[in-house]
This record gives C-alpha cells, structure tokens and sequence, in this order.
C-alpha cells in the first residue's frame, strides 16, 4: 500500500541521495555515487526521476571527451530504468567567482559566466529530456549594505531571466523556469526570501507565462512562515510548477531533512493540499540523509521520504472521508443566501445595500469548532481514527 511506484511521481537530485555528509564544520563521511549508479538505484525504490545540477553529472573542468562518456553512462542507465529527468538547474553558488551573486554579481564578467552556465545547462537539460528549468539565487543577496546593490539586484536577476526565456524559445526547448526562494544561506539575506516576492517579480518579467515557482518546505520554514499557505498562494497564482519536499526546524540552518521527520502536522496537511489541488507534477525530495549515516541509510533515507507521502496522503484521504470532519466542515462554511448576494463583483446596488447592512449579533459569538476540527485531524495523524 505505501510501495512507491513511478505513477506517484517523486524524484530526487542527484546532490540530495549523493550527498556527501559534508558540512561547514566537518570533511565527507560518504564517497561520491556515481550518476549511472544513482540511476539504478532509485528505479530499484520505485522513484519517478531523477533530477540534476549541471555539475552534479559533469564536474568543472571535464574534458569533452569525458563529457560525452558521462553522457553516454547516463543515458544508458535512464533508458534502461525508465527514469526521467524532469528538472535541470545550473550551479551558480559554487564556484569562488560567485562569492558576490552570481546573476547579480557587480562584476559583468560574472554575470555573463553565469548566464553562460544557465544557457548550457538548459541545453543538458534539453537532451535529456527535462521541461522544467530551476533558477535558485542562492548567492544573489547581502551581508553588507553599504553597496546599494541592492537597487541594481533586480534589474540584473530581471535581465538575466528575460534572456533565458527567450533563449529557451528561440531554440524550440519549452521551459517552464521555477523560481527558487530562501530566506538565508548562504548568504546572509537573499534577494528573494518568499514566495510572495517571488510572485511579485514574475509580473514583472517579460514572459510572465514562462514562469512559475518551486517553493521548498525548509525555505519558508527557516523564516518563520506556513508552507502550506505558500503554496496554496502558489497554487491561487497557476505558479506551482515545482516543489522541493524535506522538513527543517524553524529557525535552523537549512538542515534539508527527511520529509516528515520534523514537522508531521504541517506535513499531513501539505500533502492534503497537493493531493487534492490538481497538482500533477514532480513530487521531487529536496534533501540528504543525515551526516551520521552510510550508503545503506542513504537509501533508507531516500525510501523513507516516499512512504511517508504515501502514508500521509493515505491519511489525508481519510480525513477527508471521515463523517465527523464532513459535519464540520458543511457547518463551517454554511452561508446565508442573504450576505452572499452582496458579496461577488461589484454593482452600485450592492454597495448601497451593504452600507444598509446590520450584522446579526449571533455572528459575533459564532463558534467555528476548530479545536474538534484539528483533534481529528491529530487522531487521523496518530492512528485512531480509520
């Protein structure tokens, strides 16, 4: 019941089952896993697809004969696994020539590096099949203020992705591109910390349609914020193209755990929401297995992110069913015909009349029964209700 199947469409990076366990204190603990390899590996769970950096499959600096052995060892591995890939993204935080931003670096040089970089691995990408193109800023941001970059960010992330869409165009590729945002970390503010700002940026591009979002669950919740508000924002907006599923805890660095490790309420009701939203994209498993573990936890860590979607949304389905929760919701959102002919587009009779309104004084000690609402859902979560 909770055996992941390709259907159910969850993928993983190459950087997330890859990892090597190392962090800012400490060297790797685990040896580099080669793509091929990586390939099979998640087929064998059950996963959808696979999803890359440009770097993750070619390292910097790999000759071009090199190259197409990669290529060849990749390709080969997909075709005899049935795995896509569905999403590409250029490294553009690695390299020390993006120590100051790399789409928004000061320096023209850096920026044309890094768009170079994004137009080649939008071709990567086009070879391999891939129809959604990534963009994370995660260089492009501040500690000091004293430059007044920040007048100047916009109008170069704003360039620089009004040039990829009408690249990918001009050569027939079909990119949706999904805006990445996040708070903090690398750096210590970025640019475009939410998906409110990112959304807020779209309007602004030359072909709005193009673009859409991928918002991360540890992302907004590093800052404080509900991630299933931001998506259902997302969502409102025709926007979730992507979305990068793990689990944080508030106010840590991105600590890209397993999904539903930490936060398993807000978890349920993400995949409720994903579940019965429409969404049929990539499920895709933005995260690593903890630093402690070996190649074998690698892969229960990877199997563990896709049966607890399973499971929570074999629990969301029952949630939903659950006769109790029905009754409460039909008696939550029962509305008088009366208000609801005033409310809907505008008219000049309908202001008049509103401006007549009294409100019944019943509505002000209305109670809504939220706490009998989220105690089934608790019990939903913890296995005593069917």
């Amino acid at each position: 019941m909770y055996e992941p199947r390709p259907e159910h469409k969850f993928t993983f990076g190459l950087w997330t089952v890859g990892n090597i366990g190392r962090d800012p204190f400490g060297e790797a603990v685990r040896a580099r896993l080669e793509p091929d390899y990586v390939v099979h590996k998640l087929a064998e769970l059950g996963a959808y697809g696979v999803n890359l950096h440009d770097e993750d499959l070619i390292p910097r600096g790999t000759s071009p004969t090199e190259r197409a052995a990669i290529l060849r060892r990749f390709k080969k591995a997909l075709e005899e696994t049935g795995l896509k890939v569905p999403m590409v993204t250029a490294n553009l935080f690695s390299d020390p020539a993006f120590k100051d931003g790399a789409l928004t670096s000061p320096d023209p040089w850096v920026r044309a590096y890094a768009l170079k970089k994004s137009l080649e691995t939008m071709d990567l990408g086009a070879e391999l099949g891939a129809q959604i193109y990534v963009v994370w800023p995660g260089r492009e941001g501040a500690e000091v203020e004293a430059t007044g970059k920040a007048q100047k960010a916009w109008g170069w992330f704003r360039e620089a992705l009004n040039f990829m869409a009408a690249y990918s165009e001009d050569q027939g590729y079909g990119y949706r591109f999904a805006l990445e945002p996040k708070p903090n970390e690398p750096r210590g503010d970025i640019y475009l910390p939410t998906v409110g700002s990112m959304l807020a940026l779209i309007g602004t591009l030359e072909r709005p349609h193009l673009f859409g979002l991928n918002p991360e669950f540890a992302h907004e919740t590093m800052a404080g914020l509900n991630f299933v508000h931001a998506v259902a924002q997302a969502l409102d907006a025709g926007k979730l193209f992507h979305i990068d599923l793990n689990d944080q805890r508030m106010s840590r660095f991105d600590q890209d755990l397993r999904f539903g490790a930490e936060n398993l309420k807000a978890s349920f009701f993400l995949v409720d929401l994903l579940e019965h939203s429409g969404y049929d994209g990539p499920r895709h498993f933005d995260a690593h297995a903890l630093r402690t573990e070996d190649e074998v936890g690698v892969w229960a860590f990877a199997r563990g992110c896709m049966r607890t979607y399973l499971i929570l949304k074999e629990k969301a389905r029952a949630f939903r069913e659950d006769p109790e929760v029905k009754a409460l919701l039909d008696e939550y959102y029962r509305a008088d015909p009366e208000p609801l002919a005033l409310l809907g587009p505008y008219s000049p009779e309908k202001a008049q009349k509103l401006k007549a309104l009294t409100l019944p004084e019943v509505r002000r000690s209305r109670g809504y029964a939220l706490e009998a609402l989220d105690q089934l859902a608790v019990e939903h979560l913890l296995g005593v209700r069917g």
